[in-house]
């Protein structure tokens, strides 16, 4: 099948994951920290207060996605979507208000719950199930999502705020969510796709873990080390985007206004790395992915040009495009489709608990007069690392596939 007879055949299962990847957007750390100065200053809170705060926020939604995640496996998708999206508009309104420390952590719980961790789920798992023959094109159009939203809402959110302050920026995209997004996500999702008779030929002779079978596997452990390492170092980075322009001498402009190269690069790269899964396997994109996640820390580290925010953006985005595919399609391959929202949604809540060590401890260690930008050089060294390990896994990961 043609890569346009495929799009025709499937598009509003794509539209649908690619809708609730796009506005996952609203709970990653990139959008939020375009707040993080509005917020210290308003609430008189220091760089490792605030992360602080933002970590234990982000551990306490970690803690509940195991549970909420694997409703997937029992509740019709397009109701489970619902479900997500007014959480999250509900925690959007609460963060506009948000008049204390104590109704902040509220809000940023429920906005990386819901966010980060429920809507990236609920795409991939749909998608992850409902395709198989097929799974990498349809894993990476449903992450173009992701990689549009790094694209285009850090400067729809700085232009809203323009006008309205930063409250007023989550409250208008949170009427824009329960409007737009939850009416558009239910009519895309609420027709099962029918897999095709090689598909459930296919999920019959694989096993099918269960998670507490996952769990167990060592290769599953093994995995972790890298395929977390992108979320919990770009995290990190863009959590102190503002402290590190003011280190730099460079404009928050200069920054968020580079975030469409970062964009650009993710798209390609996501759209190469579907038909890469396809022919290789997932595996194979991870030592890659690791790889450049290295030179983006290395350079934005050693380097102190403006011109590095570019070179930044476009490694990133290339691992940010793998990792979103590769995320996405390596449980279904190892572990099968039976209990995958529930494996799923233990990975996630994995991802998010990381996402949550970088604001803290690196807050806090800035709080201690630790240099930043040593922190993203060791980020950089450690993924170096990190991508020689899956090197050794991939061989071991396709006998398994």
């Amino acid at each position: 099948m043609t890569f346009l007879s495929f799009l025709g055949q499937n598009g509003r299962w794509l539209a649908g994951g690619f809708v609730c990847t796009l506005f996952s957007s609203y709970g990653q750390t990139f959008y939020i920290a375009l707040s993080s100065g509005g917020i210290r200053d308003e609430l008189e809170l220091s760089h490792g207060q605030f992360g602080w705060l933002y970590m234990a926020a982000t551990l306490s939604s970690a803690a509940f996605i195991p549970f909420f995640g694997r409703l997937i496996d029992t509740v019709r998708i397009e109701r489970y979507a619902l479900f997500v999206i007014v959480g999250l508009a509900a925690s959007m309104v609460l963060m506009a208000w948000a008049p204390s420390v104590v109704f902040l952590f509220g809000a940023i719980a429920g906005i990386r719950l819901f966010g980060q961790g429920l809507m990236g789920h609920t795409a991939m798992t749909a998608v992850g199930r409902w395709f198989s023959a097929d799974r990498g094109k349809a894993v990476s159009i449903a992450a173009l999502g992701h990689q549009v939203g790094e694209g285009i809402m850090p400067v729809s959110f700085v232009a809203i705020a323009a006008f309205v302050g930063w409250r007023g920026g989550w409250l208008v995209n949170a009427v824009i969510l329960a409007a737009i997004v939850l009416p558009s996500v239910y009519f895309l999702m609420r027709v099962p796709r029918t897999p095709s008779p090689v598909e459930i030929e296919g999920r019959i002779s694989s096993r099918q873990w269960t998670r507490r079978e996952a769990l167990r596997d060592p290769m599953f452990w093994l995995l972790l080390t890298g395929i977390l390492a992108p979320p919990f170092i770009g995290t990190t980075v863009f959590f102190h985007q503002v402290y590190l322009t003011e280190l730099r001498g460079w404009s928050l402009g200069q920054f968020a206004g580079a975030t469409p190269v970062l964009s650009i690069f993710a798209i390609l790269s996501t759209f190469a790395s579907g038909h890469l899964i396809d022919r290789f396997g997932s595996a194979a994109l991870l030592p890659v992915m690791l790889a450049f996640v290295a030179a983006a820390n290395l350079a934005i580290g050693l380097g102190h040009s403006a011109s590095m925010v570019l070179v930044y953006m476009a490694c990133m985005g290339i691992s940010f495009g793998l990792y979103a595919s590769a995320f996405g399609a390596i449980w279904p391959e190892l572990y099968g489709v039976a209990h995958l929202g529930a494996i799923k949604a233990a990975v996630t809540a994995m991802m998010v608990f990381s996402t949550a060590l970088g604001p803290g401890v690196s807050g806090w260690l800035i709080d201690l007069g630790v240099g930043f930008p040593d922190m993203i050089v060791a980020m950089g060294v450690y993924a170096f690392a990190a991508s020689f390990l899956m090197l050794f896994l991939v061989t071991a990961l396709r006998a398994r596939i």
